[in-house]
């Protein structure tokens, strides 16, 4: 049994700042599941900009809870033992999980996460394709859904969604996830990677370095419905006039300046808004997204892969910000 095991190998910082080079590769005491826990065998991570924003101080002093503190909160694996309260689960079971944002605890050969943020794989999807989905995947999904109120079906007349970063992880979902809406999606870009995203479904394509990219102009004239902005340094002046009357700016990185604006818009009663945007781990939109990974309608795109060891040249290209899909650690 796994817990018999005293120690295991963790990676961890025991201080804000530093970066990759304040990684450290270490023994741990193997976590104990409490009642309504389980305890996983990691298989495969999936690093996040929140992670090293939170060792840079982002969320200083709420997180990290304690130091030292081992980051990651996206896992999938094997689980090798239950809290006394599990019912869902068993051992052997293969699962993807969310752990707690501000105790963390990924970065590890074991971790322990709620019954509640747990949620089984099917062969089809492995743990590969499932960890990233966790953040990425449920960002995408909820912004689509719930702060632009869009359904991911044909139901609808349809409407014009731009999808800003579209490449990277929460973008690459985004693209995805809104084609199987009645969707029409503008998305912007690196040229280098636009066949890429035309790839993933996306209507039209922009590149957010030339002019017309920088003001988000769809090639079509199109106004959007909704934004899914999934980057930083494009003000809502630059948005405002490429809105339809009644559309959407959802601000995946929200700053001050974000909820002071939707805070006016309110005030105000403008039919344009911007929305800030946090996600809200939910087991039934995990099993969703997981069950569209099965069916192939949704698929993981993988920009590198890393050994456990070599962990912290993960976190490195997650800092760089030039990642295409997601960057996982393989644990196994």
């Amino acid at each position: 049994m796994a817990s018999d095991a005293k120690l295991m190998q963790v990676v961890w910082y025991d201080s804000y700042g530093d970066g990759a080079s304040g990684l450290k590769h270490v023994e741990a005491p193997v976590p104990t599941p409490k009642n309504d826990e389980v305890l996983i065998k990691v298989e495969v991570s999936s690093i996040n900009p929140i992670d090293f924003k939170i060792q840079g101080g982002m969320l200083r002093p709420a997180a990290p809870s304690k130091f030292p503190f081992i980051p990651v909160t996206d896992i999938a694996g094997e689980v090798v033992e239950l809290g006394s309260d599990v019912k869902k689960f068993k051992a052997g079971d293969k699962v993807v999980a969310k752990l707690q944002d501000m105790s963390g605890g990924g970065l590890a050969e074991y971790a322990v996460a709620k019954e509640t943020l747990t949620v089984s794989l099917v062969p089809e999807v492995s743990a590969a394709d499932a960890a990233p989905l966790v953040t990425a995947g449920l960002t995408a999904l909820q912004a689509l859904t719930e702060s632009a109120g869009l359904k991911l079906d044909k139901s609808e007349p349809e409407v014009n969604v731009l999808v800003t970063a579209a490449s990277g992880g929460v973008g690459h979902y985004a693209v995805q996830l809104a084609k199987l809406g009645n969707m029409h999606v503008t998305a912007t870009c690196g040229s280098r990677n636009f066949d890429f995203v035309k790839g993933l479904g996306a209507d039209e394509v922009i590149d957010y370095k030339t002019p017309e990219g920088a003001a988000v102009i769809s090639p079509s004239g199109k106004k959007y419905d909704a934004v899914v902005n999934c980057t930083t340094g494009i003000s809502w002046s630059t948005f405002e006039p490429q809105l339809g009357e009644t559309g959407k700016v959802v601000d995946l990185t929200p700053g001050a300046g974000t909820f002071a604006n939707f805070a006016l818009k309110k005030l105000t009663f403008s039919k344009k808004t911007v929305v800030p945007f946090l996600v809200n781990c939910r087991c039934e939109n995990l099993e969703y997204l997981v069950n569209l990974v099965k069916e192939k309608k949704v698929k993981t795109v993988i920009d590198s892969k890393f050994s456990f060891s070599k962990a912290e040249d993960a976190w490195a290209k997650s800092m760089s910000g030039h990642a295409v899909g997601k960057i996982i650690v393989e644990h196994c």
